[in-house]
């Protein structure tokens, strides 16, 4: 028996292979197939079972895809109701590939049909737990994003999380290992640790959720302070229970390559949006005037869909110059499929083509310094309210760029302000979406909070984050 965990960093998401004897399970595979296919060939073994902890909200997962290709049936558990073929098991049902067994523990509470499963090795000892969104590292799936679903409030399902943690997972042995969905950096959880592997004695010794003395406690903790979840994840939820175009054409669409006169037309005909994916320090030398700069090297991903939201708004990409299918997949493993093409040649075509070029006004952090008067400046901080709660600089505006949808229309165009985020990305990303809607009268600080930190710019006390949190 071998179990592998498939770690994808810019989703915070592990999907789960597990082979024994010449038979294989994959546990909530990611939007594009081919990796597993490959690699279920190189070991020679058959896909029997592809298993799905929940209908995801973060991310499109492959089972549709990866069902097709290899025949395996998907399975959810109890009280799922996907809109293609399916195996809805009952609690307790027993799976078996190989030598070993999977068992499905019905798990409701981040979403009705939430479920964990529990890996019996060849010898009937219980080893694994595929936690899914039911119990994270630190924290556990929050219980907000089914309430319309299941007509019940956050506290409702809240109280059957609790449920089915204490009911169903604290029962276990501590040595069982846990394999959650997700890591540090999903919103899928307020709370989890950077490690993406721990024991269930741990977990029960030092996670919050697991550590509270009764039913209101526990609904008490794990509601409280839970940010909206970003708009996409509905979108998402409904492609996995619906079904999606395949990833091959929705690759081979966007991988049309549009010369800089095509590109032009293409957006002005189509209302495509332009989406950049170059790093911020290109971008603010010279863009495709009304893109939006979302950088590959980032969290690309949840990003494009906090920002962009619709799914199905149509895309036109700008990239460097081979890494134009890597970003047609990374905005497929979120839902957003609808890419009509690329820029053949990248930005240095568009430029060779003597088209408009727009500049973001970004300055370096010493400049930032000399010209900043702390008493009259204004000063916008789009990094989290808890990044900003930690240190900032002196009399800065916290407008977290998650809710700049909210905080844009409250800007006064004949006011000048500073804007930064921690590094520049995030601030890039705010820049592009001001620009795009008509605002110019602000300067973007390089590398952000972090460079800024080394100058003698007034700064609030520090104030270490995992105490705020505790």
């Amino acid at each position: 028996m071998k179990v592998e965990q498939i770690y994808t960093g810019c989703l915070a998401q592990g999907a789960y292979y597990i082979t024994s004897n010449g038979e294989a399970a994959i546990i909530d595979p990611l939007r594009e197939t081919q990796p597993y296919i490959d690699r279920l060939e190189k070991d020679g073994v058959k896909l029997k079972y592809i298993f799905e902890t929940h209908f995801h909200a973060d991310f499109v997962s492959g089972h549709v895809d990866l069902s097709k290709r290899t025949q395996a049936p998907i399975v959810y558990g109890p009280t799922a109701n996907p809109e293609f073929e399916a195996i809805v098991a009952a609690d307790n049902q027993i799976f078996e590939i190989g030598d070993v067994k999977i068992k499905v523990i019905h798990t409701p509470g981040h979403t009705m049909e939430s479920s964990c499963y529990l890996l019996i090795d060849e010898q009937g000892k219980e080893t694994t737990l595929f936690s899914g969104d039911t119990l994270f590292l630190g924290d556990v799936g929050r219980p907000d994003l089914a309430q319309k679903a299941a007509s019940m409030t956050q506290e409702e399902l809240a109280g059957l999380l609790y449920d089915s943690l204490y009911n169903k997972i604290l029962p276990l042995a501590d040595y069982i290992t846990v394999y959650p969905a997700h890591g540090a950096g999903s919103a899928c959880g307020k709370n989890m640790m950077k490690e993406t592997v721990d024991s269930l004695g741990n977990q029960k010794k030092m996670n919050y959720a697991l550590n509270q003395p009764n039913k209101e406690a526990f609904v008490k903790a794990v509601t409280d302070g839970l940010l909206p979840p970003p708009a996409y994840f509905g979108m998402n939820v409904a492609m996995n229970k619906k079904g999606y175009d395949s990833f091959d054409e929705v690759l081979q669409n966007g991988m049309k390559k549009l010369s800089p006169t095509e590109f032009e037309l293409y957006a002005e005909s189509t209302g495509a949006l332009i989406l950049d994916t170059r790093n911020d320090k290109e971008f603010a030398k010279g863009f495709i005037p009304q893109s939006i700069n979302i950088g590959l090297n980032g969290d690309f991903a949840p990003w494009v869909g906090a920002m962009i939201v619709d799914v199905k708004q149509p895309i036109l990409l700008v990239t460097d110059i081979g890494r134009e299918e890597e970003a047609v997949t990374r905005l497929s493993r979120v839902g957003f499929d609808n890419v009509v093409g690329h820029l053949d040649g990248g930005f240095e075509s568009w430029k060779a083509a003597d088209k408009d070029i727009d500049v973001v006004n970004r300055i370096t952090p010493e400049e930032f310094a000399s010209a900043i008067n702390v008493e009259k400046d204004k000063v916008v901080d789009v990094r989290k309210e808890t990044e900003y709660a930690a240190e900032h600089v002196d009399a800065a505006y916290s407008k977290p760029l998650a809710y700049i949808n909210e905080w844009v229309k409250d800007i006064d165009p004949q006011e000048h302000f500073y804007i930064h985020c921690a590094g520049g990305y995030r601030s890039m990303i705010a820049a592009s979406i001001l620009q795009a809607r008509g605002y110019r009268n602000f300067t973007e600080v390089e590398g952000g909070f972090n460079a800024i930190k080394q100058t003698d710019v007034p700064k609030t006390d520090f104030v270490c984050q995992s105490k705020m949190l505790s």
